[in-house]
Order: C-alpha cells, then sequence, then structure tokens
C-alpha cells in the first residue's frame, strides 16, 4: 500500500512529531549526563531549536491533509504544544 499515513501507534499516539521528541529526549539526556557541559548543552538547546518548527510544520500539513486527524494531538511536546 502507498501514500501518506496518519502516524499511529507509542508516543504518535500523543504527538505528530514523536521522532523529533525523542531526539531531543535523547540529547538533553547527554546533556544531563555530562553534567551539563556546554558541548553537550547547545547540542541539546540547538537540537530543540532546529526540529521544533520542523515539528510544527508537520503537525500543520497533517492537520490539512487529514480530515480525520486526531485534533487533541500536539506537534512535540505531549499535553502542551
Amino acid at each position: 500500500e502507498t501514500g501518506y499515513k496518519i502516524p499511529r501507534g507509542g508516543m504518535f499516539e500523543y504527538v505528530s512529531a514523536a521522532n523529533y521528541f525523542g531526539e531531543i529526549v535523547e540529547w538533553s539526556g547527554y546533556a544531563v549526563a555530562s553534567r551539563f557541559h556546554v558541548g553537550c548543552l547547545a547540542f541539546a538547546l540547538f537540537t530543540a531549536c532546529n526540529t521544533g518548527p520542523r515539528a510544527l510544520h508537520h503537525h500543520l500539513w497533517y492537520l490539512q491533509k487529514f480530515e480525520d486527524y486526531p485534533r487533541d494531538r500536539r506537534a512535540l511536546i505531549p499535553f502542551v504544544w
């Protein structure tokens, strides 16, 4: 089967960009594990700044493309944004 589909399962039940959410959590965890080393902290921050707008764009695209897209699903942060 081909074509676009609504992502389902796991964190995709809560956010449109669960993969980006996972990246932010991973790099934030790495920054914490490094005791907030400036390079690791910067990488986590830059990852969030890069993936945040992309997540919003994907979320808006899903809302426009699919009439039955879950309206309570957020873009990147569960229950918040």
